[in-house]
């Protein structure tokens, strides 16, 4: 189509840029190869990189849990105290802490036969300024030495005769002894001091030591 209307001149023409035509037309040929390249270069999908897994945090040790504090003592004083019956006191308290907690002793009362410093056992029964009734153990409670021993210990400074009289090997007539000698020199301030009462030698001591105490 385009044929007919052009002349024949031009047809028949070759067309021949020249030397100069040929490299500007290599210039412009190599600059769009360069800028397809960028276009393409700059335009490629990037893989992102994948995150870093979290850091472990370090569990704290747990600690450990805080032993369970021991149960409180029920004691029972009765006698010459301000609110004589049961009291609660904590483990390890003393002869003295009871009678605190029953509201201290009257006025005028002597308690120089109770060991304000002795430990208490739960359960037991404090006697103030008062006979002790015969079989009781004078609130002196304590754990036996061993199986098949006594559960219970006599105080030589607060028990009565009656209360030593059922003490194997003593009787009567000893226990009359152990008291006079309580009597005479205030109270015992151990066990060993047994043997300045007559009649009481090494054999008698070794029975008694395991049931008795001050």
């Amino acid at each position: 189509m385009l044929q007919r209307w052009l002349p024949e001149s031009v047809l028949g023409a070759r067309l021949d840029p020249g030397r100069a035509g040929r490299l500007g037309l290599l210039l412009a040929a190599v600059l769009a190869l360069i800028v397809v390249i960028v276009t393409t270069w700059v335009d490629r999908p990037v893989a992102e990189p994948a995150p870093s897994p979290p850091l472990p945090v370090p569990m704290a040790p747990a600690a450990p849990a805080p032993p369970a504090p021991p149960p409180d003592l029920v004691i029972s004083v009765v006698g010459e105290v301000a609110r004589p019956g049961l009291v609660t006191v904590p483990s390890g308290a003393r002869v003295a802490d009871a009678l605190e907690a029953a509201g201290g002793t009257n006025a005028g009362t002597d308690i120089t036969a109770l060991n304000l410093a002795r430990r208490l056992a739960d359960g037991e029964q404090l006697y103030v300024a008062v006979p002790v009734p015969p079989g009781a153990n004078a609130g002196q409670v304590q754990p036996g030495p061993g199986p098949g021993t006594s559960s219970t210990k006599v105080d030589l400074n607060t028990a009565t005769e009656e209360q030593l009289d059922a003490l194997p090997g003593v009787g009567k007539v000893m226990a009359e002894r152990i008291v006079q000698w309580r009597t005479r020199h205030g109270r015992f301030s151990s066990v060993d001091q047994l043997q300045d009462v007559e009649g009481i030698g090494d054999t008698r001591l070794s029975k008694l030591r395991e049931l008795v105490q001050v």
